[in-house]
């Protein structure tokens, strides 16, 4: 089985590694897809953000990293993935994903959502809590892969203005 894991991304998280681990033993291939997407801020480009992912799983030999726009659906169409993951934090995390599935469901039937419930020590972890922290001054360490923390200290603490 094929797999696609999208998502922003920026950065990537140990929530998200923690899901990508899991999927990576479930799928045959899993393909961590970075989408873009134009209402959404970012800190980190496509390339910066596919550089930190590729670091962060090369210890997982069925995982693979792309960049992508548009809908999810057409991107699994073009990879030959039969399921889309989902990682689910809280219920405002099921509530959204809810939706989306549902949506996906209704544009192609044939392509399956994986729903895979965080860590509980991992599931308050995202990407904009990480920023935050950092840009506050504190150590996402904890959070974040270490490859991840170095560069997100670096792109923040070198630009104090802001994102």
């Amino acid at each position: 089985m094929k797999a696609c894991y999208p998502g922003t991304f920026d950065p990537l998280t140990n929530g998200h590694m923690d899901i990508i681990e899991r999927a990576a033993k479930i799928a045959d291939e899993l393909i961590v897809a970075i989408m873009v997407n134009p209402d959404k801020k970012v800190l980190f480009s496509v390339l910066e953000r596919i550089e930190m992912i590729k670091e962060s799983v090369s210890h997982l030999s069925n995982v693979s990293v792309v960049a992508a726009e548009g809908l999810t659906v057409d991107l699994c169409r073009r990879l030959g993935a039969s399921v889309l993951i989902r990682g689910i934090r809280a219920v405002m995390d099921y509530e959204y994903e809810l939706q989306q599935s549902t949506a996906n469901m209704m544009l192609d039937d044939t392509i399956e959502s994986i729903f895979l419930i965080a860590t509980p020590e991992l599931s308050f972890i995202s990407s904009s809590v990480v920023k935050n922290l950092v840009l506050c001054g504190g150590d996402a360490e904890k959070f974040v892969p270490a490859s991840v923390n170095r560069i997100l200290k670096e792109k923040i603490h070198g630009n104090r203005s802001g994102f």
